[in-house]
């Protein structure tokens, strides 16, 4: 008896077609799974009933994300308070005041309390924890951080110790894996694609002014870690020597034959690719600034420090957006710190089409 083994191939327009089907299948399934439990949610005595114990800010915060999420089948019946007076500033009911809470047995049918008091109310936390025990009702803790989040929040396991990590490394080890392998496939192509452009700005620079082709400037990046940042030079080589470190102005008079014309279209900034490429910086990120400089805004712009949290990058978010040059700090920050809170790599690819449709060029690159 002998017996035959055939192999069996699939078709490439097979596996397409498997791919297409089975990607609309779980993207369909999931909206009809969502649409399906928030109308099963929304009759009238379904879903799970909470109450708040304080109403600060980060349980305000709290039941703002519940009411937008109505799938998850959270209720909101009310409440406590300190004094437990009335406020038709919240969105639901006062029910009573903090010493009230031991009595929650009383209202049927609820099952978890979220104990969210403000800072000043920090006080009565042991009482009304003390008093929640007594009862089998869930518990969730949530401190009042609210205010003090801006790239976000996460709670670690420390041999089983709960510790709350706040504005931490928003990429992940995959996440920046990928980020970096796209940084050296980038700047290895655009050193090719520029290499004959690179030669003829070099030599435009040595022709046009005494001095070196390359200018080394120093820049702040991660965690507030420095490197030397590299440009085609643009100033003449005393630039600095009266005025100190200064921005460049419009109709810079310091500026080199040909330095205006290489800020004014980006291209004096052609070798920071090689930074890419050793790892000084990225394709994208917030914008590298000089120490002397970050000394000055970071006492002076609030979470002006957070845009170290990724490293520096070529071109950015808010770069793209046009808050370039002299342009509003407080803008610029603000559209860095959303690059930081909503990285993924799709949005650097955005950015970097961006960075191409809308071109170098920008009025107030000088």
């Amino acid at each position: 008896l002998t017996w035959v083994i055939t192999e069996y191939r699939f078709s490439r327009v097979v596996i397409g077609y498997f791919a297409a089907i089975s990607g609309a299948y779980f993207l369909l399934t999931r909206l009809a799974l969502r649409n399906f439990l928030r109308r099963w949610l929304a009759r009238e005595g379904v879903g799970r009933k909470v109450v708040f114990v304080g109403a600060g800010s980060s349980a305000l915060a709290m039941v703002e994300r519940m009411r937008r999420m109505p799938e998850l089948g959270v209720r909101v019946q009310g409440f406590f308070t300190r004094d437990g007076a009335p406020d038709p500033k919240l969105p639901a009911p006062v029910l009573g005041s903090y010493s009230q809470v031991g009595k929650l047995s009383e209202h049927e049918g609820l099952q978890e309390v979220i104990v969210a008091l403000p800072r000043e109310d920090a006080r009565e936390e042991e009482s009304i924890l003390r008093s929640l025990g007594e009862t089998a009702f869930d518990v969730r803790l949530v401190p009042d951080v609210y205010d003090y989040i801006v790239l976000g929040c996460s709670v670690d396991d420390f041999d089983q110790l709960p510790v709350l990590a706040l504005n931490g490394a928003p990429i992940d080890p995959m996440g920046a894996f990928w980020k970096r392998f796209l940084d050296i496939v980038g700047a290895s192509v655009a050193l090719v694609l520029f290499s004959p452009i690179f030669l003829l700005l070099a030599l435009l620079v040595k022709l046009t002014s005494r001095g070196p082709i390359f200018y080394g400037q120093v820049r702040m990046s991660t965690d507030g870690s420095t490197f030397r940042m590299w440009k085609f030079r643009s100033m003449k080589v005393d630039a600095e020597s009266k005025t100190g470190a200064v921005w460049a102005s419009k109709d810079d008079d310091r500026r080199t034959p040909i330095g205006a014309f290489l800020r004014g279209t980006s291209l004096d900034e052609i070798p920071q690719f090689w930074n890419v490429l050793v790892g000084d910086m990225a394709l994208v990120g917030p914008r590298p600034e000089r120490p002397e400089f970050v000394q000055q805004f970071r006492g002076k712009i609030p979470a002006y420090m957070l845009r170290h949290k990724v490293k520096a990058g070529i071109t950015g978010w808010a770069q793209v957006n046009g808050w370039r040059g002299d342009t509003s700090l407080e803008k610029r920050i603000e559209f860095d710190l959303y690059y930081i809170r909503h990285y993924s790599l799709g949005l650097d690819f955005k950015i970097l089409f961006l960075t191409v449709l809308r071109g170098f060029v920008h009025k107030n690159a000088y």
